[in-house]
């Protein structure tokens, strides 16, 4: 018997000893990291792991497209329009165009076919001499301006994200073909036991069905491993050694399943401890308890080993519990924590004192209760889990349940909530983008919606978002949000937090063709492209019209509104405005030059309930990370020396 082999022999540690002890193990073999990075296709990149930020290339659409079939045409020869006084145009002022077609760059709308009556006899729609029309149409209608889905440089999917059909749609619309993503962790998956036969293999007495490998290889590739499944070794020393010898070879982690307990062909703890070190044999759970863990050596590395039990439930849930971890961690993918849920027992249940014992049951809701009715306890019983709803940890030290006990179970099926998120509604700002990066290496999810800085003060008024990003100017204090907190969350504890200060002004073409130098310079003919009602923006260019005196009605597209600054930036670069209102960082974004106007404080609305929450602490963490206040500052027109800073408690 080996140097290690008599110090851990079926002796049953606590999960968390054992866990502690196996990272380490892998953290000093150097392996505890995320694995290399691979450049694919986008058509193979399904389900594979990103390994960068994706940043959209370029505008989607990224051009002014017409948004239903019909004819192009000037909005402004419209107008008059009615069924009493129809208009007919003629073929010089307008161009039929197909759904999806640019548009003509004379023209700023589209009536549909079914709203105009031909004019002539033409066979063709596009040949006609004419249409009338007995309605106006406004600006931009039925067009899909440029960047309505995605604006260059907008953040589409962070790193550490596990990519979907729709993802992958979204990233080649942005302007790439290739997709960085981690290799996928190589799993060698080794069933063992002379009374083994392959599936699809009628079985005699005496001899079993070997399923575990399928479930443990299906378990490794939902995970995004790729697993090997090995032919199945008898109860043999040195071919068992052999076969963990040559997957150690060409794998990142090897499985050996059944032999992990006592009996006098159970050689997996050997073998494992012949070939490397021995961790742990025997760990505090049920089902489950003869869990081997251990590292093998590779010419000059090592890498880990796991003896999973061989019943049926035993396996699969070593492999949630501890493959899983392990193959989150080599993707630069965080594991997610469980989605549970409150439910009372319907019967009393007994259990060990000293192991921590994994309860399959099944949910269903009673009047206004949810109730948890356990299923059968067996290891061997496969159909457990898959009858299961979810599963109930009882804790070591815990002998049972009792009837009407409330416990809270692990959901095995989907639930709608997505419980980690955390979603801030308000005022946009490209912070919130690098934010959602931070946070999703964290383990965190952000989700926002640009709602304008006044929305977002009405959706924490209503209990509909965590926090709001707010820059709302008081023209009479000089004070920001503050006011606006007490007129519209007077009854709501709040904390508002400075995130940043930064640069607003006038975002124009490059050269600036116009020769714009400031807000005076937009009354005329000056096309404008402006910031929706309720956007601190918005409230910002109004107080300084009516510091110079300038009549909003003198500004041509005053009425037509953005929900972002990259959003203004694209109006202006792709020609459709020539120039709006916003951020330096914007203008930087989209190689459009700044005319720098006003600074600004950027704050973040917090009511103190959630504040104080668990659900927001690495957010407000992040607020005081060097690295992600690093990040923002490469911005241009970026302050962040009071990031962080309590601003006023309310």
């Amino acid at each position: 018997m080996s140097k290690n082999h008599t110090d851990v022999y079926l002796h049953d540690i606590p999960f968390s000893e054992a866990w502690e002890a196996f990272t380490n193990a892998i953290e000093a073999a150097d392996r505890w990291k995320p694995l290399e990075e691979e450049s694919i296709p986008l058509e193979k990149a399904l389900g594979r792991v990103t390994a960068e930020p994706i940043w959209a290339r370029i505008s989607s659409p990224h051009y002014h497209a017409a948004a239903m079939d019909g004819y192009a045409l000037h909005a402004a020869d419209s107008e008059g329009a009615s069924d009493r006084t129809p208009i007919d145009l003629d073929a010089k002022h307008i161009l039929y165009v197909d759904t999806g077609d640019p548009m003509p760059a004379w023209a700023n709308a589209v009536i549909p076919i079914e709203h105009v009556e031909p004019i002539g006899s033409a066979s063709r729609r596009k040949d006609v001499e004419g249409i009338r029309i007995r309605k106006a149409i406004s600006p931009w209608s039925h067009v899909r301006p440029m960047g309505e889905d995605m604006v260059a440089t907008e953040l589409v999917l962070p790193s550490g994200h596990t990519l979907r059909p729709v993802d992958l749609g979204a990233i080649a619309g942005c302007g790439y073909a290739v997709v960085l993503v981690r290799r996928k962790p190589r799993v060698a998956i080794i069933p063992t036991g002379t009374e083994l036969v392959p599936a699809g293999v009628s079985a005699a007495a005496g001899e079993i069905i070997e399923y575990n490998s399928l479930v443990l290889a299906a378990q490794v590739e939902t995970w995004g491993g790729e697993a090997t499944r090995f032919p199945i070794i008898s109860d043999d020393f040195d071919k068992i050694q052999a076969a963990v010898r040559e997957a150690a070879q060409t794998h990142d982690l090897v499985l050996t399943n059944a032999g992990s307990s006592a009996g006098s062909e159970d050689y997996s703890a050997r073998v494992i401890d012949s070939l490397g070190k021995l961790i742990a044999h025997g760990i505090a759970i049920r089902p489950g308890h003869p869990v081997i863990l251990g590292m093998l050596e590779r010419e000059e590395e090592q890498i880990p080993a796991i003896g999973v039990p061989g019943y049926p439930v035993s396996a699969a849930l070593t492999g949630d519990i501890f493959v899983k971890p392990l193959l989150d961690q080599w993707l630069g993918r965080t594991t997610e924590m469980p989605v549970s849920i409150p439910a009372a027992m319907t019967r009393k249940v007994h259990s060990s004192l000293g192991d921590d014992e994994y309860l399959r049951v099944t949910l269903g809701r009673v009047g206004e209760r949810m109730v948890a009715a356990p299923l059968s306890r067996g290891a061997g019983v496969i159909t457990s889990l898959v009858r299961a709803d979810g599963i109930v940890l009882i804790p070591a030290g815990v002998q049972g349940l009792q009837a009407g006990d409330e416990v809270q179970v692990k959901l095995l099926r989907s639930r709608a909530e997505i419980e980690k998120t955390i979603l801030i509604l308000g005022s946009h700002d490209m912070t919130i983008d690098v934010m959602a990066q931070f946070l999703g290496l964290r383990g965190a999810r952000l989700a926002s919606a640009n709602l304008g800085s006044l929305g977002g003060l009405i959706a924490l008024r209503r209990g509909e978002a965590h926090l709001a990003g707010s820059h709302l100017l008081d023209p009479e204090t000089g004070e920001y949000n503050s006011t606006y907190i007490r007129e519209y969350l007077p009854d709501t504890p709040v904390m508002l937090i400075t995130l940043v200060h930064r640069e607003q002004g006038l975002i124009v073409p490059a050269g600036n063709p116009r020769g714009i130098a400031g807000l005076s310079d937009l009354a005329g003919d000056i096309r404008y492209i402006n910031r929706q009602r309720g956007a601190g923006t918005r409230v910002l260019l109004d107080y300084h019209l009516g510091l110079q005196g300038i009549d909003s009605a003198s500004i041509q597209g005053y009425e037509q509104e953005e929900y972002t600054h990259l959003a203004v930036a694209a109006a202006v670069a792709s020609g459709r405005a020539d120039c709006g209102l916003g951020i330096h960082a914007a203008a930087r974004a989209l190689e459009l030059d700044f005319i720098p106007l006003y600074h600004e404080r950027y704050d973040l609305v917090i009511p103190t309930a959630h504040y104080h929450s668990e659900k927001l602490q690495p957010l407000l963490e992040l607020l005081q990370d060097p690295d992600f206040k690093a990040a923002v500052k490469r911005l241009p027109g970026y302050d962040t020396r009071q990031m962080g800073r309590l601003a006023a408690e309310f």
